[in-house]
């Protein structure tokens, strides 16, 4: 069954739905920090909406034609309110995503990639020189699928997260 699945911004009714799939998405990790360990992280997700209060920066949905919230990142044009560890908000000219998760039924499906290439798409509108993200370990799958779409390990943006080793990507873009 061939489904058309949409990315959007999300709608204010749909932020406390979006932050519970993250939420479960990372929960379950293998690898990753249980909210136990990690309280902030875990409640950074469940007010994910706190990040569109900044300008330009965006919380991006995938959807099915029936409007069911498939997976989400959020999106920022502007590296200040990016709000990770390491150098990476001082970066100039740059966008940047994270917390970019799918729901356990959709994955396989593409979405997170087509949530990638969204992103990568408004940063090139936005004449930015590149695009960066960060993954752990746990998250290694998500690597390949980077590193095919031209996302370069960058080591100068890795940081330590408490215990958790961060990694940094760079996708540089051509204005």
């Amino acid at each position: 069954m061939n489904t058309n699945y949409i990315i959007r911004n999300a709608f204010p009714s749909e932020f406390e739905e979006i932050g519970k799939l993250l939420i479960r998405v990372y929960s379950q990790l293998e690898g990753f920090p249980k909210e136990n360990e990690q309280p902030n992280y875990y409640k950074m997700l469940a007010n994910i909406s706190d990040f569109t209060n900044h300008q330009e920066t965006e919380l991006l949905v995938a959807v099915d034609e029936n409007n069911t919230i498939l997976g989400a990142v959020v999106f920022f044009n502007d590296m200040q309110y990016y709000g990770s560890g390491g150098i990476a908000t001082q970066e100039k000219n740059s966008a940047g995503f994270r917390l970019l998760g799918v729901d356990h039924n959709a994955r396989g499906k593409g979405i997170g990639k087509l949530l990638t290439l969204e992103c990568i798409k408004k940063a090139t509108e936005n004449k930015q020189k590149q695009l960066i993200i960060h993954s752990t370990l746990a998250m290694k799958t998500a690597w390949e699928m980077y590193e095919k779409l031209g996302f370069k390990r960058s080591l100068d943006l890795d940081f330590m997260q408490g215990e958790l080793a961060v990694f940094g990507f760079r996708l540089p873009l051509i204005s």
